[in-house]
């Protein structure tokens, strides 16, 4: 689809190809014809759920993240396979972080992390009526479950406790969907 501030890529320089991300610099014609450098990151994408137990409290994941240096309580989320369904890899990344499975898996919404320099898209599932099972946790993965009211989970986003993107969208939407249910 052709905008009228399409960027056109006239070169491409790949800089970095590792298991998660790939990196990449491309020079781009502008729409006023000069050239401009863009340094893009390429993700396959990613999942992230809303697990919520029969008691009505989500299921979190609380990991050290390296490029925080801290831990960082998180729905539970992995990345997308090559070509893989985001709700199959959502089904598989609940059961290996936190050992639930669910009877529903719904889908609510897809966003981009930073489209400014990333391609990375996260699909977000709801997952209701789970059923409790062993956790299978890749080997490099570390993780404390942790569960919370909404009330709860609200006040540690506003306490700052709570900074994960993914996670404050999943619980603002929990809080929409609940003033709903009334």
């Amino acid at each position: 689809m052709s905008h009228k501030y399409h960027e056109a890529t006239i070169s491409s320089k790949p800089i970095f190809d590792g298991k998660v991300i790939k990196v990449k610099v491309d020079t781009v014609e502008l729409p006023n014809g000069k050239h401009a450098t863009r340094e893009l990151v390429l993700h396959p994408g990613a999942v992230g759920i809303l697990a919520i137990s029969n008691e009505n409290k989500i299921v979190l994941v609380n990991q050290f993240r390296k490029p925080l240096e801290k831990m960082n309580l998180e729905i539970p989320a992995g990345k997308l396979e090559l070509n893989e369904d985001p709700r199959e890899c959502a089904i598989r990344e609940l059961k290996e972080e936190t050992g639930y499975s669910a009877l529903n898996m719904t889908p609510f919404t897809k966003f981009y992390t930073s489209p400014g320099f990333a391609n990375e898209i996260i699909y977000l599932f709801q997952a209701e009526d789970l059923e409790i099972g062993e956790a299978n946790p890749d080997e490099d993965e570390f993780v404390d479950l942790v569960t919370l009211t909404l009330e709860e989970s609200l006040q540690l986003i506003d306490a700052g406790e709570i900074v994960d993107g993914k996670t404050i969208i999943a619980i603002y939407y929990w809080q929409i969907q609940s003033l709903k249910d009334k």
